[in-house]
């Protein structure tokens, strides 16, 4: 769901891993005080699941109150500034203004690297450019490559209401990656193309998992880790080669001239509220530690997509199956409490 100066100093901010956890916890100052630990409600499958297993964390092992807050994450990046919230289990890391300006000011904290290799971009499926033999799917544009040559297919991608018109599909309005492509959509000067904004996460997916089983040309924005990019096949298009000045003007929602770049590579971590990171060396050692290979996180995905569980259940799933993982997050006495 993710990235300049501001990215370089808050990873120079971030704690690094510590060899191992300790054989037995330290106390959480927090949760001992009775103050309830409030978690981003994040909306997009990877956040939802790494949020639950913070949270089941924090409540077994550490015997904490946890409170999922929903919200978009610009607003919940606000309330982590400003300690409303004060965990978002999965911050791509100087991606938007807000979180930008908050850690320029020293008001959250990023730690740890929940997920490393993560990708993102612009994607149409393998047999809008390749053809699928098996499904009898002819290529429609085997020369697609770039996003600078998208104006000549329009047609190709035409959107249902205004047909005149190419659709791209963004991310839903409130996430930062909307504001991102938007901003993208005036870079490429793809004003031939209508800035299509699902309602949802799980309906971005719909309308991908639709068109990619009937064999449709569909143009969109996605990333890793997420189930549909381990079930299904996409071509990401080439877009100009990352540059920092240029990509700040797309995070920035109001910059009148934005300027095309790629996506730096992602630097994925959890996001603290100051107020935390300064007042509890227990639950800041665990949060730094906490990591979830990306195969492996796909891979759960995938299941839940496939089972329909919600991530509560496939957490349970995950701490059954993934014990030598998980059990290198904690000190031994805070993981036997979580495996009880």
């Amino acid at each position: 769901m993710s990235h300049r100066p501001a990215l370089f100093a808050a990873l120079l901010a971030a704690t690094s891993f510590p060899l191992a956890a300790a054989s037995h916890a330290a106390p959480s100052p927090w949760c001992q005080a009775g103050k309830p630990v409030k978690l981003a409600g994040l909306n997009w499958e990877s956040g939802a699941l790494l949020t639950e297993l913070i949270k089941t964390v924090l409540e077994k092992g550490y015997g904490c109150q946890v409170e999922l807050v929903p919200g978009n994450t610009v607003t919940l990046e606000n309330a982590l500034a400003t300690n409303d919230i004060q965990v978002i289990a999965e911050e791509w890391v100087g991606r938007s203004d807000a979180w930008n300006k908050a850690a320029a000011e020293g008001k959250v904290k990023p730690v740890g690297k929940v997920i490393v290799g993560a990708t993102e971009g612009w994607y149409v499926p393998d047999y809008v450019i390749k053809g699928d033999t098996k499904r009898g799917i002819k290529p429609a544009a085997p020369q697609l490559k770039t996003v600078a040559e998208l104006p000549s297919y329009k047609q190709l991608f035409k959107d249902a209401e205004e047909p005149e018109k190419g659709r791209f599909l963004n991310c839903p309005t409130g996430w930062t990656c909307e504001g991102v492509n938007s901003q993208k959509l005036k870079a490429y000067k793809l004003d031939s193309y209508v800035n299509f904004r699902p309602g949802s996460g799980a309906a971005l997916d719909a309308e991908i998992s639709s068109s990619y089983q009937r064999g449709k040309p569909i143009l969109f924005y996605y990333w890793s880790p997420t189930a549909l990019m381990g079930k299904y096949k996409f071509i990401k298009l080439q877009e100009p080669a990352y540059n920092e000045a240029c990509f700040k003007t797309l995070t920035d929602k109001d910059h009148a001239s934005p300027c095309g770049s790629a996506a730096p590579e992602a630097v994925i971590q959890v996001g603290l509220s100051k107020a935390l990171f300064d007042g509890d060396p227990a639950l800041v050692g665990f949060l730094t530690r906490f990591n979830v290979p990306i195969d492996t996180l796909n891979n759960a995905l995938a299941q839940m997509a496939d089972n329909k569980t919600d991530a509560a259940t496939q957490a349970k799933t995950f701490f059954a199956n993934q014990g030598k993982l998980w059990r290198g997050w904690l000190p031994a006495d805070v993981a036997a409490k979580v495996a009880k």
